[in-house]
């Protein structure tokens, strides 16, 4: 490629969806026309503000807490000052490097990659559609701290810890800014011992953990959909959970996800059946005064019609006798 080529494929034909093109080629250009993969990485990684702002995180949350603490450094408004250097000497300095560097092999050799994993993209077995996924259930916000994919970039993040027996599941997924990842690494407060034991908890005398496989209509690694046997309306669909448990309120984050995974299935197979379908009521029934009958979580998804009652007003409402409509 000539010069009017590669000018016309800068200037016109390039198509901008990143600055990765446009970075690779200036460093091409101001390095004889070569480089090497790793160094080209470099490259565009220095042009992402957020690495740069994830590592004074570290620096200021992590490294330097502890170096204040310890009374190495002294942190000056935005500057780091290491206490009484002007007392060395040239010789001790360089013995000092020394020993930092002879620290930082024998740790390198000791750990290897391992120590970068938390920030290694391979390591999650994530797809670009997944994560784009997850993403866009997360309205591409932190699920911890709220912040936009603008302000900090997003990672997909194992709810539960691979090293603690986590799924490779979208409903062990969460959106985490690089912050809130780090901040919560592999490890978390939550006591994950038997995890994985719980999920798979059923009890023998439960119609909804012998449900007959024949109707279950749709499922996930956490739930399935099934239509009611009594139906409140035509196509009156109920999401459960695998996991044995009575209340709502016990559920876990990855089954709160498979639900809603299944809510959005349930709603448009039921609406691709019957089109005369123009709203829903979700319901849950937790706790006997509440009217709960089968206690194994369970949500109502009811497909509703215009005109199948006489006054709609009030919904979910109407299960208190005259409290439907409160504007009266």
């Amino acid at each position: 490629m000539d010069f009017n080529q590669l000018k016309d494929f800068l200037a016109r034909r390039m198509k901008m969806s990143h600055v990765y093109q446009p970075v690779m080629i200036r460093y091409l250009l101001t390095n004889d026309g070569f480089a090497h993969d790793t160094d080209i990485a470099r490259e565009i990684s220095q042009q992402d503000p957020t690495q740069i702002e994830y590592y004074r995180t570290i620096t200021n949350n992590m490294v330097g807490r502890v170096l204040r603490n310890h009374g190495i450094v002294e942190r000056v408004e935005k500057n780091y000052v290491l206490k009484n250097f002007s007392s060395l000497s040239s010789s001790e300095i360089d013995e000092l490097i020394e020993i930092c560097t002879d620290k930082l092999e024998e740790y390198l050799n000791k750990r290897g990659s391992t120590m970068w994993e938390h920030r290694s993209k391979g390591r999650r077995a994530v797809s670009g559609t997944i994560k784009y996924e997850v993403l866009k259930r997360a309205h591409f916000r932190c699920e911890l701290c709220g912040s936009m994919d603008a302000e900090r970039a997003l990672e997909v993040d194992h709810i539960i810890p691979k090293n603690m027996g986590g799924a490779d599941s979208i409903n062990n997924y969460q959106a985490l800014c690089y912050s809130c990842n780090t901040m919560k690494r592999d490890t978390d407060s939550m006591d994950f011992r038997g995890i994985n034991e719980k999920y798979r908890h059923r009890e023998d005398d439960c119609v909804f953990c012998n449900i007959d496989k024949k109707r279950i209509v749709d499922e996930n690694n956490l739930a399935y959909l099934v239509f009611d046997k009594y139906p409140v309306t035509a196509h009156h669909a109920l999401i459960v959970p695998n996991r044995h448990f009575a209340d709502y309120f016990d559920i876990y984050q990855p089954e709160i996800n498979a639900i809603q995974s299944l809510l959005h299935t349930g709603r448009n197979l039921i609406k691709k059946k019957d089109t005369l379908v123009s709203a829903f009521n979700i319901g849950i029934n937790t706790g006997e005064a509440a009217g709960q009958t089968i206690f194994h979580c369970h949500l109502h998804l009811i497909p509703r019609r215009d005109g199948d009652v006489a006054d709609p007003v009030g919904g979910v409402r109407n299960i208190i006798l005259d409290k439907g409509n409160y504007i009266k």
